[in-house]
């Protein structure tokens, strides 16, 4: 089945950044086209899908759990295929969406076919089971990587994430008293959601112009 893309920004921008939906919620989610929209004020090309149990969703009115993430990997290769990116390529996603770009990042890398990995909420475990970590191989990742988080999300904290072994080709980005969504409490935090957007999309353009392209 052909995969449906949606595209932000120019196409002749300096990257292409490729998004991958969390487990939850479809690649047109308020979250994710926040990030989306923030990373293309960047001047960036921002490209999303879904994976297949989403569109199934949607056509069905299905309410089809995700499968287990790395039985996602070959769905987010054959997008990679099937949008045909003529320069610089950066895989990621939101929540789950940059889980399963992680563990196939390696790969594509090595192979000169993407230049890096970006994950905003990366889901270093379940929300309540902190012994379940999804961190195995972040700790050997060789592909530049930032990860943009916030202090108090639920898959993990900033003082979780301080005590976990990553390596160092990965880049923590954090944002104040942000949420899975990066969203703050401005009473608490003096923060907006529209103030994280902006510092997340200006910190991923940086970050990009940092690594070698």
């Amino acid at each position: 089945m052909p995969t449906d893309f949606v595209e932000l920004g120019p196409k002749a921008a300096s990257a292409t950044i490729l998004l991958a939906h969390g487990a939850g919620a479809p690649m047109d989610a308020p979250g994710i086209t926040a990030i989306a929209e923030a990373l293309a004020a960047q001047n960036l090309r921002i490209v999303r899908f879904e994976f297949a149990y989403m569109v199934q969703r949607r056509t069905e009115g299905s309410r089809k759990p995700p499968p287990r993430a790395d039985k996602l990997n070959s769905e987010y290769l054959s997008a990679i295929e099937e949008l045909k990116v003529d320069g610089p390529l950066i895989i990621g996603g939101k929540s789950m969406g940059g889980r399963v770009a992680s563990m196939i990042a390696d790969e594509l890398f090595e192979a000169e076919r993407v230049v890096g990995l970006l994950c905003v909420g990366y889901p270093f475990h379940p929300i309540g089971k902190p012994e379940k970590l999804r961190t195995e191989h972040l700790q050997c990742l060789r592909t530049p990587t930032l990860i943009c988080q916030g202090t108090r999300d639920q898959f993990g904290t900033k003082d979780e994430v301080s005590r976990y072994y990553l390596s160092s080709a990965i880049q923590m980005s954090w944002f104040e008293d942000g949420d899975h969504d990066l969203k703050p409490r401005k009473r608490v935090s003096g923060f907006t959601h529209a103030d994280h957007m902006n510092a997340m999309g200006a910190t991923v353009s940086a970050w990009i112009d940092g690594i070698n392209i």
